[in-house]
């Protein structure tokens, strides 16, 4: 299916966020996800599906300033 990751396309086969995390392999902390504009607590990541057309938006925290 496709949907959007940070405003590009993207081919994926997962079928949550949870496993849309993994194969991005994604850090276990510092990271923030948003699908279609709301926010998506961690502990909530396996229990949302995705479809076709989603907008998933990932937030990493960076060191510096």
């Amino acid at each position: 299916m496709q949907i959007n990751v940070n405003n590009k396309p993207l081919s994926t086969t997962a079928t949550s966020l949870g496993t849309l995390a993994t194969e991005l392999s994604l850090p276990e902390k510092g990271v923030a996800v948003a699908v279609n504009n709301k926010m998506v607590p961690r502990n909530l990541w396996e229990q949302t599906p995705l479809s076709e057309g989603m907008s998933v938006v990932i937030i990493k925290a960076a060191c510096g300033g």
